[in-house]
């Protein structure tokens, strides 16, 4: 019977002990984005490079002969100056997430762009479109829900959809993954 009962006290600890709990944490990233972002710009210099190609292809053929090394020289300036421009637009645009737990059941997430208007000036985007953009990235609505721990599972849910996302085991880091594919890693801020 002690031993039965020294089990089921056991048990129960064990389990106490797996729901962590998280009210008053913070989790964040300076810039959720920036792998994505990266990948994409890489894709774009890939797109770059193929239009290259098709544009001396096309300029050629209109032109009814070969292109001289100045028109080649045109051709390539554009090109490096859309490379740039990619760069550019790499710096000047980042995104932070926050992750503040409320109580033992509530949640908010908040999403927030930044848009350096010195590098997207030095892009070239026009006085009327930084402000659009910054505008548009003003509005940045934290989103509310609640959640479940489960192990080091955090199951969020803001009505909708459901999103699990996995606690280190220090409690310092809160990861997952977006479209099931790209991983990130929220740091513990409080």
């Amino acid at each position: 019977m002690r031993k039965i009962l020294l089990v089921c006290l056991l048990l129960m600890t064990m389990g106490a002990s797996a729901q962590t709990d998280l009210t008053g944490r913070v989790y964040y990233h300076p810039n959720i984005m920036a792998d994505e972002l990266e990948k994409a710009i890489d894709e774009s210099k890939d797109e770059i490079d193929k239009a290259r190609t098709k544009a001396i292809t096309d300029l050629e053929k209109k032109k009814g002969r070969k292109l001289t090394a100045e028109e080649l020289k045109r051709v390539d300036d554009e090109i490096v100056e859309a490379k740039k421009l990619t760069e550019v637009l790499k710096k000047a645009i980042k995104t932070s997430v926050t992750v503040t737990f409320k109580d033992e059941k509530t949640m908010t997430m908040k999403a927030k762009m930044f848009i350096d208007d010195n590098a997207m000036k030095t892009a070239g985007i026009s006085w009327a479109k930084r402000k659009l953009l910054k505008m548009a990235t003003a509005i940045s609505p934290t989103e509310k829900g609640t959640y479940v721990v489960a192990g080091d599972k955090v199951i969020m849910s803001d009505g909708k959809d459901l999103d699990t996302l996995r606690l280190s085991n220090d409690g310092k880091f809160l990861s997952g993954k977006m479209d099931d594919k790209k991983s990130f890693q929220l740091r513990r801020i409080q």
